[in-house]
């Protein structure tokens, strides 16, 4: 709740009236009389006060509008900042040769690559921990990807058909194959320690399910008097 006070303005104009009637009706030629017209004012503005009191109220929208004010948004991580510009700059080169390039499998190459390089960069974000280990990707293999890329987009938009031109395009065909799965691996790779944490944590299940007679064809269903699993 906030509270408000508003301020009764009739006192103030009972003062300004006296002030009119004793003018009119009396002379104010000394300081006598204008001390008796300045005490008449008084008495009429604390009358004014207490039959026209100020009022107070409450708005409980305005307590609510100071609750719902959003938190300051949170500065980011300089390296996540710096990761993040990189997947747009790299995403948004990718998306202008995609619509470059004609080719609908080399169409279809482009938007795995950029989907796979989004995912990549997402994970370090998350885990920056794991950076060091895209770091030839981020600094070598993305770039290199898309300066191969704007040289297809120079040679096919050449529009003529010569043998340096053909071959360097088919070569950056082949090569597109070869790196859609380096990407893949690359992506891959960040999750080889979580992966082997779950194939320990399934190992050990195995094991003390095997203990506790829990695992294999045999293993009770219900009942009492049977071996239970404890947690």
């Amino acid at each position: 709740m906030t509270t408000h006070k508003k301020v009764s303005v009739l006192p103030i104009y009972l003062v300004g009236f006296t002030w009119l009637a004793y003018a009119l009706l009396f002379p104010l030629r000394s300081p006598l009389h204008y001390i008796l017209c300045a005490g008449l004012s008084f008495a009429a503005f604390a009358v004014g006060k207490a039959i026209f009191p100020d009022k107070v109220y409450q708005t409980p929208g305005a307590a609510k509008e100071e609750a719902k004010k959003p938190e300051p948004k949170k500065e980011e991580d300089p390296k996540a900042a710096a990761l993040r510009k990189e997947k747009d700059r790299a995403v948004s080169e990718l998306r202008r040769l995609n619509d470059a390039i004609p080719d609908p499998k080399i169409s279809a190459q482009i938007d795995h690559l950029e989907e796979v390089t989004g995912k990549i960069i997402d994970h370090i974000i998350a885990n920056p921990a794991k950076q060091p280990q895209i770091s030839r990707f981020l600094d070598y293999f993305l770039p290199t990807t898309i300066k191969l890329l704007n040289a297809y987009d120079r040679m096919d938009s050449a529009g003529i058909s010569g043998s340096n031109i053909d071959a360097t395009k088919q070569k950056v065909e082949t090569m597109l194959n070869t790196l859609c799965a380096a990407f893949d691996k690359q992506l891959d790779a960040l999750f080889g320690d979580e992966a082997l944490d779950i194939s320990t944590d399934i190992t050990v299940m195995e094991n003390l399910l095997a203990q506790e007679g829990l695992s294999g064809p045999s293993a009770p269903t219900g009942g009492t008097g049977g071996p239970t699993l404890e947690l």
